[in-house]
């Protein structure tokens, strides 16, 4: 599958390529494209906040994946992770499915089934997919799965309200998003 990520900056842990430099983030947009965004704080996939998930992303025609390894300090009960840890990385990529199609929009509505419990430790991938847009509502949906089975972990639906024109382009002028070439 060709997919485009957003890697780690060079603040990070070692082995992360794609940065241009402190504090930017390299994303590859399909084929050829690429666009470049400033480092941030967001608790799923910023990279400055260290106690954050800072989730490595990747990008493909309306879809986002991530794969990670939750860290016990993530648990809710003992050795299991916490749901509402599951619920941010499932909103984070459904999110970012939208950004893959120029989408810059808030959550209004999410959904989760949880359809089998998430030890901390185990290899997981989330996948988000962009569904419909009806007005300024945009439909998504995203899933957990165990990285090496492929067994279903959770499942989501999400609603989010689409940024107006004005609105995404100051949103990109904050997060200095921009695309060089594609």
């Amino acid at each position: 599958m060709s997919a485009t990520s957003m890697s780690e900056p060079t603040a990070t842990p070692p082995g992360l390529a794609g940065t241009t430099g402190p504090g930017v983030r390299t994303i590859r947009l399909g084929g050829s494209g690429i666009a470049t965004m400033r480092s941030h704080h967001c608790f799923a996939c910023g990279d400055l906040n260290v106690q954050g998930l800072r989730l490595p992303l990747h990008l493909d025609h309306g879809m986002c994946w991530t794969e990670t390894t939750l860290d016990p300090r993530f648990a809710g009960w003992e050795g299991v992770a916490h749901g509402g840890i599951l619920c941010a990385i499932l909103d984070e990529v459904m999110a970012w499915a939208l950004i893959a199609e120029d989408c810059w929009g808030m959550t209004a509505r999410m959904s989760v089934d949880f359809r089998r419990p998430v030890e901390v430790g185990r290899q997981i991938r989330a996948e988000g997919r962009f569904l419909d847009r009806r007005r300024r509502l945009l439909r998504t949906e995203g899933r957990i799965l165990d990285r090496t089975s492929g067994e279903l972990l959770a499942t989501a639906q999400g609603t989010y309200l689409d940024a107006p024109p004005g609105r995404k382009d100051e949103l990109k002028r904050q997060y200095e998003y921009r695309v060089l070439t594609g």
